[in-house]
């Protein structure tokens, strides 16, 4: 007997909802570092902009391999293969960023265009996923940080300081971060009453 679109629908959310219970200490601690690495990213621009080039490409190092970690056990959920690329995509600017950190703003600017976009709409995807998983809006609102940051460096090419990078950055980390650890943690909460 074959399920109904429906049906089908219902069940990948149960996946990953439970996905979601299972790993709440991964999303904790992903949301967690997101956000110290969020505001680190938002500190550091007043210092010196082409040192902003080289912590932009740590902070994604970072940010790729704490998301990827993330990831571990998740391979069945239907967000994994997005959220891998997000990763992926992450780690690789970053070393991109590290190789050749006066490659040029433009450059620059474009790279993270690209991963505040498909990260932006990663956590979209993932929100419709799990919803309506309690708090699901807090993980939407975070995707759509994303997607607007880049609708703004799309709008605003090329950037002129290389700190503006930095703060938008920090704002997307600091957005998804928040949003990971609430979510997790009306998880946990959820899962210690029951």
């Amino acid at each position: 007997m074959a399920m109904t679109l429906d049906e089908a629908a219902a069940v990948m959310r149960e996946a990953m909802r439970e996905t979601v219970r299972k790993y709440s200490v991964w999303y904790l601690l992903q949301g967690g570092l997101m956000v110290v690495a969020g505001v680190l990213a938002l500190l550091y621009p007043f210092f010196a902009s082409t040192a902003i080039v080289v912590l932009l490409g740590w902070l994604l190092i970072f940010a790729g391999v704490v998301q990827g970690i993330g990831l571990i056990g998740a391979g069945n959920v239907p967000h994994y293969w997005l959220q891998l690329i997000s990763a992926a995509l992450a780690i690789v600017i970053g070393l991109l960023l590290l190789r050749q950190p006066d490659s040029g703003l433009l450059i620059i600017t474009v790279l993270l265009l690209l991963y505040f976009l498909v990260e932006g709409l990663s956590k979209v995807i993932f929100a419709l996923t799990i919803r309506p998983f309690p708090h699901w809006g807090w993980v939407l609102l975070s995707g759509i940080v994303g997607i607007l940051l880049a609708v703004y460096l799309w709008a605003n090419l090329p950037v002129d300081s290389a700190w503006v990078l930095g703060v938008l950055l920090g704002i997307l980390l600091i957005a998804e971060g928040a949003a990971l650890t609430y979510l997790a943690w009306r998880v946990r909460s959820a899962t210690a009453e029951v």
